[in-house]
């Protein structure tokens, strides 16, 4: 049951739709300060603050993390599209490529073993044939 503290807001109506007034969440939890401010701009951003309300959040969350956490390197910087696709190993092209579906790569495997090519190896006999094929002078 809420208590009468509860039951009023001196200064604006933003908690009094809610179901429970973050303050009363924030100290039946017994949550810090840093929680609590964090709690509390995010159930009132609609009503209140919108947008500067949730990046009161994120600056509550921050210290959070900081000091849970230990501090964040300031001086790290996120990777760009094409270092994540370097680091990878791939160009972008490939990473947005359609992957092959099996019946595809079943085909490619088909193609290529009856020209003799095994787990990426040419038989002796096979390379002469593979050879003409590619080059007529052969």
């Amino acid at each position: 049951m809420t208590s009468k503290v509860y039951n009023k807001q001196i200064g604006g109506s933003h908690y009094k739709d809610m179901v429970m007034q973050p303050s009363e969440f924030i100290n039946k939890n017994k949550l810090q300060f840093a929680e609590g401010n964090a709690i509390k701009y995010i159930c009132r951003h609609a009503h209140k603050g919108e947008v500067q309300d949730l990046e009161k959040a994120k600056h509550y969350i921050d210290m959070i993390i900081e000091r849970d956490y230990g501090p964040t390197n300031p001086d790290m910087v996120p990777m760009t599209e094409e270092e994540e696709y370097r680091n990878a190993g791939i160009t972008k092209e490939e990473a947005e490529k359609k992957p092959e579906t099996w019946i595809e790569g079943y085909n490619k495997w088909k193609e290529l073993k009856d020209k003799g090519v095994v787990n990426g190896k040419v038989k002796l006999g096979d390379l002469k044939k593979l050879l003409k094929e590619r080059c007529p002078h052969n």
